[in-house]
């Protein structure tokens, strides 16, 4: 059994940062990715970030490179999103996700993909 747990989350000025960690437990390591998701109120959720075991690539949304950096430590079977220089329209739920098995490449940026879900932080950055 998996289970993913997010803190960090918390109210921040733009331009500020924020640091969320996506703790795991049960076969966490064992699956082939590990993604970061945001749903915005009235919106679908998307991807943000996601972090590729076998070779250790990471992979990010055009609206986040340069400003979120995605990390692991094993251990601490820990995942980690470092976000800089937040915008307002980064205002979302956030939720760390794990994938079993590898269904697109070379990862996959649909939540459908993902098996096992977090119960998500919230983040809200003013203006």
């Amino acid at each position: 059994h998996v289970q993913l747990v997010e803190s960090g989350g918390g109210l921040v000025q733009a331009g500020g940062s924020l640091r969320l960690s996506c703790a795991g437990s049960g076969r966490t390591f064992s699956s082939v990715a590990m993604g970061w998701f945001r749903q915005a109120p009235g919106k679908e959720r998307e991807f943000v970030a996601a972090y590729k075991w076998s070779a250790g690539s990471t992979y990010y949304a055009d609206s986040v490179k340069g400003r979120f950096t995605i990390s692991r430590d094993n251990a601490e079977n820990t995942v980690y999103l470092q976000m800089n220089s937040l915008k307002p329209e980064d205002t979302a739920v956030y939720y760390c996700a794990q994938a079993l098995v590898l269904r697109v490449w070379p990862v996959s940026k649909r939540p459908a993909d993902y098996d096992y879900w977090g119960q998500g932080t919230q983040v809200t950055v003013s203006s």
